[in-house]
C-alpha cells in the first residue's frame, strides 16, 4: 500500500508539471491563435500519452504492485491530489470561489478535462503488469 500511495504522489507530480507547462503553452501561444476549444482538443491526447508514459514508469520505479487494487490506489490517490491542485490553482489564480470551481466543470471544455483526467486515475490498472 505504501509504494502504491508514493506511486501516486510520483504520477501527479509528474503529470501535473507536464500539464503546467503545456496548459501555460496553450493558453499563451495556442489558444489565442486556433481558440480555446481546439487548443484543449490537441492538448488532451498529448497529455493522455504523457500519463501513459509516466504511469508506466512510475509503477516500475515505485515498485507498485501488480495487482488492481495497488494499482487502483496509485491512481487514486493520484487523482485526489490533481483534483487539490487544481481546485487551489482555481481558487488562487482565477480567483474563483469553490462553488464557481466546481461549476466550471459543466462547461464542455472543462468536462473534457475531466474526463481525461479520470482516464489518467484509470491508466496504472489498465497497464499490465510486469
Amino acid at each position: 500500500m505504501r509504494n502504491a500511495f508514493r506511486g501516486g504522489v510520483g504520477y501527479f507530480a509528474v503529470v501535473f508539471a507536464a500539464g503546467f507547462v503545456l496548459g501555460t503553452v496553450r493558453v499563451v501561444v495556442f489558444a489565442p491563435a486556433i481558440g480555446e476549444p481546439t487548443a484543449t482538443v490537441v492538448e488532451l491526447p498529448i497529455m493522455l500519452g504523457i500519463s501513459w508514459v509516466a504511469s508506466h514508469r512510475v509503477v516500475n520505479r515505485c515498485r507498485v504492485g501488480a495487482s488492481s487494487r495497488d494499482r487502483l490506489r496509485m491512481g487514486a490517490s493520484a487523482f485526489v491530489f490533481l483534483m487539490i491542485a487544481e481546485a487551489v490553482l482555481s481558487l488562487v489564480l482565477f480567483a474563483r470561489s469553490p462553488v464557481e470551481h466546481l461549476r466550471h466543470y459543466a462547461e464542455p471544455m472543462a468536462a473534457l478535462g475531466l474526463a481525461g483526467q479520470t482516464l489518467f486515475a484509470l491508466f496504472p490498472v489498465m497497464q499490465r503488469p510486469r
